[in-house]
């Protein structure tokens, strides 16, 4: 088992600060046993998190989508598995009202960082939780799981306006806040796009310090620094659509491709 104090050594030595903003993607089975279990993992980040942001996916797009419109917040379960379902629920965690890729907080700025997320007309815009990940020089945290699962690429590929990426159509979702207000949300959803091809940039993204290596419990994470992949990624992504490569299609290195090294 790891134990509280381990776990927040392990941080520390991840390099995160006390007044940092992390989002968290992870696997409980990778991160093996903690004390407190999943509520306790999250505890100890909150705690070590004094003066900064902890923020968990909860994202809903397996459930809420054009045929099952409605998203509430106080009961819509996500479907990333046990520690974001125990996030979302959570007594002081402040959930977003985005449709399909909500977030729970937990921070003095938990409130602030959500606020007008149903503005949000895409996944995962620019000015909403997700794109502003960049403007926070947020840490991205990958316990016991890849790339795939690295939702802010899905930010970077709209900070490019990568072209296929999302449904032509707005679907008119309905998403319920926490007093029953609903509210009309029309947004596009994510369309003919699969975030595994995200894994093609891991060692790039290592390479250009953009990420390192560390352990957090049992699991092998990754800790991404969210403005330097960003600023890896978004000229390739930008040659990419310049030039018509489809990246998600080409199984050839993209650095190779734009930079012939």
């Amino acid at each position: 088992m790891t134990d509280r104090k381990t776990l927040l050594k392990q941080i520390e030595n991840a390099g995160i600060k006390h007044d940092d903003t992390v989002m968290i993607h992870i696997s409980l089975k990778a991160l093996g046993e903690v004390e407190g279990r999943a509520e306790g993992f999250i505890d100890t980040f909150r705690e070590y998190l004094s003066d900064g942001l902890l923020l968990i996916p909860t994202h809903t797009w397996a459930s809420v989508h054009r045929s099952a419109t409605v998203f509430d917040v106080r009961s819509t379960v996500p479907c990333l598995g046990t520690l974001p379902t125990i996030a979302a629920f959570h007594k002081d965690a402040v959930r977003s009202l985005h449709p399909t890729h909500s977030i729970a907080a937990f921070g003095k700025r938990a409130q602030e960082y959500v606020k007008n997320e149903e503005t949000c007309r895409t996944p995962t815009p620019t000015h909403g939780c997700w794109g502003r990940l960049y403007d926070e020089n947020a840490k991205i945290l990958l316990v016991g799981v890849s790339h795939g699962r690295n939702t802010f690429i899905h930010a970077v590929d709209e900070m490019v306006d990568v072209p296929n990426r999302l449904s032509q159509d707005e679907v008119p979702f309905t998403v319920i806040d926490k007093d029953g207000n609903e509210i009309a949300v029309p947004a596009k959803t994510h369309w003919g796009i699969n975030s595994d091809y995200f894994t093609k940039f891991t060692h790039l993204l290592e390479s250009e310090g953009a990420t390192v290596n560390t352990k957090i419990g049992l699991a092998d994470t990754i800790v991404c620094d969210a403005k330097k992949l960003a600023d890896t990624l978004i000229p390739i992504l930008s040659a990419a659509k310049e030039k018509g490569v489809n990246v998600c299609a080409d199984d050839k290195s993209l650095y190779k491709i734009f930079f012939g090294k």
